[in-house]
């Protein structure tokens, strides 16, 4: 009997998300998110799936509808339900807003999918309120 070879599974693109560290202090922004596509229905899972725990269980999210082109009113993520607002403000045109009931809200920024490697690091340090590298 011979075993039947099979490709191996492509591996998950490691998630590209910085967060600042906790503090007493409010911050407008919590860190900064580098998705790989403007496909929302493909980015939000990975997002949401890779924040801390202590964050709770995210039910609303609201993104700017001119940086994301399809947004569902509601998706499936890991069997919960989220809520998926549209936001076309100029002001929060970079930003995503995550709300968990009893938990918090958490903004953060949205570092644009075809930003080069070299410009995404710094921006992502300076919403996260750390260095480059750390």
């Amino acid at each position: 009997m011979t075993a039947a070879l099979h490709p191996p599974h492509p591996s998950s693109p490691v998630l590209r998300l910085r967060l600042a560290p906790q503090g007493d202090v409010p911050r407008s922004i919590d860190g900064a998110w580098w998705p790989r596509s403007y496909d929302l229905l493909a980015e939000l899972p990975s997002l949401l799936a890779g924040l801390p725990r202590t964050w709770g269980h995210i039910t609303s999210v609201t993104v700017n509808g001119a940086l994301w082109p399809t947004t569902p009113g509601r998706m499936l993520v890991s069997n919960e339900v989220v809520r998926v607002c549209r936001n076309l403000a100029t002001s929060a045109r970079h930003t995503i807003v995550l709300l968990a009931p009893g938990q918090g809200r958490w903004d953060l920024l949205v570092v644009p999918p075809d930003t080069t490697e070299e410009a995404a690091g710094p921006l992502m340090a300076a919403a996260a309120g750390t260095t480059p590298e750390g």
